[in-house]
């Protein structure tokens, strides 16, 4: 075993006799007269032991006791103490030193006694390089967790996105609607005031709003004429197929929602539970104003693209029976500049 230890003490020969004795076991000793040699050498030399006199001419060994938890807070004391002194012995215990030795002293006890500290510190010691080391791993390993969740949820997002597409070009539609709504909502809602983290679970939803049409047959989705009312009456369970279909997803859990009511209207006469006003959540209305400019600005087969200033009339015009009232002053309130930003789309 071994140390660099201090031997502080005023009397030239118990410094000399713990020197010897601890040299011999292969210690390195550096021995002070005085608190503020003692000081001097902590601050040159690295230590991993000191061995403090309590009763010093000048600064007491208390003092530099003091100083060496502040300076090399990783050195170990041990306080040398007459027996008729054991209180203030007791009282460096709480300042920080590990134990404490009795004048007069058996060298043998002095040897052990150092031995022993010594290995409890380096057990010490290398239970804090574990602890360290351990989280500088669960750091890195934290980051690795990051990046691949990261790459994961970017492959989802991928995946999904071409889903949503391939759902889009099923009903012919132009471009991506879905993707061009999910900007939208996105816009309105933190105009509306809606954080950051709500926003993206209503992303997600608008993204995913008609995917429930997987349910609806081709004969009904594609068309060309009006639907019958049986034909209707399945095309308005498209919300809840949606519904479930996401509600059983932990991720899209939170999005669902939006799916189920996007087609309600702020008058309760939309579907699949004609659920009015602010019992509609707020996801759900602020997509059906998004879906409304998306859908009016976009070509059809049995017309053109209408104007934005139409898209405006209409939002105005059905202000607190389609839509709720307080969003369509928000709506009214973006530009169009800022509309087109948001979807990269000419309106």
């Amino acid at each position: 075993m071994k140390g660099n230890i201090l031997i502080a003490d005023d009397e030239d020969m118990i410094r000399e006799l713990i020197n010897i004795t601890l040299s011999k076991e292969g210690f390195t000793c550096f021995q002070a007269g005085s608190a503020e040699e003692g000081l001097d050498i902590i601050n040159s030399q690295q230590l991993d032991l000191a061995l403090l006199d309590i009763m010093m001419p000048g600064r007491s060994g208390i003092d530099l006791l003091k100083d060496i938890k502040q300076v090399a807070p990783d050195t170990t004391v041990l306080m040398i103490t007459a027996m008729n002194d054991m209180d203030t012995a007791l009282s460096c215990i709480h300042n920080g030193a590990e134990d404490y030795i009795t004048k007069p002293f058996n060298l043998d006890r002095v040897l052990l006694t150092v031995k022993n500290t010594l290995e409890k510190r380096r057990l010490v010691m290398e239970n804090k390089e574990y602890q360290a080391n351990l989280e500088l791993k669960v750091r890195e390993q934290t980051e690795v967790i990051r990046t691949v969740m990261g790459e994961i949820n970017l492959a989802y997002e991928h995946t999904l996105a071409a889903l949503i597409r391939a759902l889009d070009a099923r009903e012919k539609e132009v471009g991506s609607h879905s993707e061009r709504v999910m900007a939208y909502t996105c816009l309105l809602a933190e105009r509306a005031g809606i954080g950051p983290e709500e926003r993206i679970i209503m992303g997600k939803g608008a993204l995913l709003h008609d995917i429930g049409k997987i349910g609806v047959s081709d004969n009904i989705l594609l068309k060309p004429g009006k639907l019958d009312d049986e034909e209707w009456k399945v095309m308005r369970q498209h919300p809840k197929i949606g519904y479930d279909i996401l509600a059983g997803i932990k991720y899209f859990t939170d999005a669902a929602e939006l799916v189920l009511f996007h087609h309600e209207r702020y008058d309760g006469t939309g579907y699949p539970h004609r659920t009015a006003g602010d019992a509609i959540p707020i996801s759900a209305r602020i997509f059906s104003l998004v879906d409304t400019l998306d859908a009016m600005t976009s070509d059809r087969p049995y017309r053109k693209a209408l104007t934005f200033q139409a898209v405006l009339d209409e939002v105005v015009r059905c202000s607190g029976q389609q839509f709720d009232p307080k969003l369509v002053d928000v709506f009214l309130a973006i530009r169009k500049e800022d509309w087109e930003k948001a979807a990269g789309k000419t309106l």
